[in-house]
């Protein structure tokens, strides 16, 4: 199956736990035509993303940005969320895709290039690549990739995908050096009360 996503994804936004709040951080997003808004609560209840998850549904729904949730494609499913962002240890990627239907956009995280290569016998929607950098948002986080490992794995993939793990100032003007087309940020846009300013700097350097 050909991907229906743009080679150039540009900027993927994660949502996890913003300072500004899911509802705020989420607007913003919507308002900077951001393609894609990803839910990640690894560490909150079900019920609570269930909560969160309905209420971006209905903010996002009619936009210019694509719901995502992470992890969970049953209650993507549930929610009516316009896809799931599937890890290397949730519901295999043909399981989730019978479940959900063609119409749905599935993501798929890699770590390596055998999972890349992987990836692309199977065809998702995108694919995440890293960390390129060491982050905290993963309590058992995956060996860091750099740069090297990340052009490695650009040049075994012809899916869209995001750079994604550890991003911020310091280090866009590297990833963009590997000739990287996408990037996803998380502490970098969630961890301050101005996001506006950090999605300008994102866009001088990824446009979407």
């Amino acid at each position: 199956m050909m991907s229906r996503i743009k080679q150039n994804i540009g900027f993927y936004g994660i949502l996890s736990d913003p300072l500004v709040g899911y509802v705020e951080l989420t607007k913003i997003f919507i308002k900077h035509h951001v393609p894609f808004i990803q839910l990640r609560m690894k560490k909150s209840p079900l019920e609570e993303v269930r909560a969160v998850a309905l209420e971006l549904v209905r903010l996002t729904r009619g936009t210019n940005s694509k719901f995502i949730l992470n992890d969970e494609p049953l209650l993507a499913k549930e929610v009516g969320a316009d896809g799931v962002h599937l890890g290397q240890t949730n519901m295999p990627y043909l399981e989730a895709r019978t479940m959900l239907g063609p119409d749905a956009i599935i993501g798929l995280s890699t770590h390596n290039v055998e999972q890349v290569v992987i990836a692309n016998q199977l065809r998702p929607d995108y694919i995440g690549m890293g960390p390129v950098y060491p982050t905290p948002t993963k309590e058992k986080p995956d060996p860091v990739i750099g740069t090297d490992g990340l052009k490695k794995m650009m040049a075994a993939n012809t899916l869209p995908y995001v750079a994604i793990g550890g991003i911020d100032l310091t280090h866009i003007m590297d990833v963009k050096a590997t000739g990287a087309t996408s990037i996803c940020v998380v502490r970098w846009v969630n961890d301050v009360e101005d996001p506006i300013s950090v999605l300008e700097k994102i866009k001088y350097y990824y446009p979407w």
